[in-house]
């Protein structure tokens, strides 16, 4: 797979020699990488005004000093993170249960320690693919906001009732107004909503 573009892992463990050998291992395969030695730091590194841009995702120790791995990817939930940033669990053979059970929870995998490199980053790079797609879906779905919100009341009406599969006649019967306004305000929608028909515009709302 090729490296994904802009991406960054953000490495949280506390042992620092897992942590250098994690930043080694991706410098090796091209994918950036930020490090901390705990959850709290990790916290305050995504706390305020932060949003992920860019392809990420998170290696997360279960165990750790001070906040857990477990109460950092709750905390990653409540900030409505997931799954732009997709959480990977760094677990040892005692924590696999806890580990099976965050994954039902929303964590896009968890790594046995010791981990296989390959499996490990194998594992990083489909979900970097992951946090890229929603991403891109993140920003179709402010586009056709913003989108929505540029037609007029009139328009918006329109809109419904067309989306609906009625003719422009019934349209016109419908808001008491002649078939020729529909007309305009129908092709007024199309063109600001960037669709060629109604049916592509149905699936464009169906999809939003």
């Amino acid at each position: 797979m090729e490296p994904i573009q802009n991406a960054t892992v953000y490495i949280v463990d506390d042992d620092a020699s897992v942590r250098e050998a994690l930043a080694w291992l991706l410098r090796s395969r091209r994918l950036p990488s930020e490090s901390f030695d705990s959850a709290e730091a990790f916290d305050e590194r995504i706390s305020g005004v932060f949003q992920v841009t860019s392809p990420s995702c998170a290696l997360l120790d279960v165990r750790m000093g001070g906040m857990s791995g477990l109460a950092m990817f709750e905390k990653l939930i409540a900030c409505g993170l997931l799954p732009t940033l997709p959480v990977i669990f760094l677990t040892g053979h005692a924590d696999v249960p806890t580990a099976v059970d965050a994954v039902k929870r929303g964590a896009f995998d968890f790594c046995e320690k010791p981990f296989s490199d390959n499996l490990l980053v194998d594992r990083i790079e489909q979900a970097l693919a992951q946090s890229a797609a929603a991403l891109a879906q993140h920003s179709e779905h402010i586009g056709l906001r913003a989108r929505l919100n540029g037609l007029t009341e009139r328009e918006r009406h329109v809109m419904r009732l067309v989306v609906e599969g009625l003719p422009n006649k019934l349209v016109a019967d419908q808001l008491d107004i002649s078939v020729r306004t529909v007309e305009v305000h129908r092709a007024r929608v199309f063109d600001k909503m960037n669709v060629k028909s109604a049916v592509e515009l149905a699936n464009l709302l169906r999809n939003s």
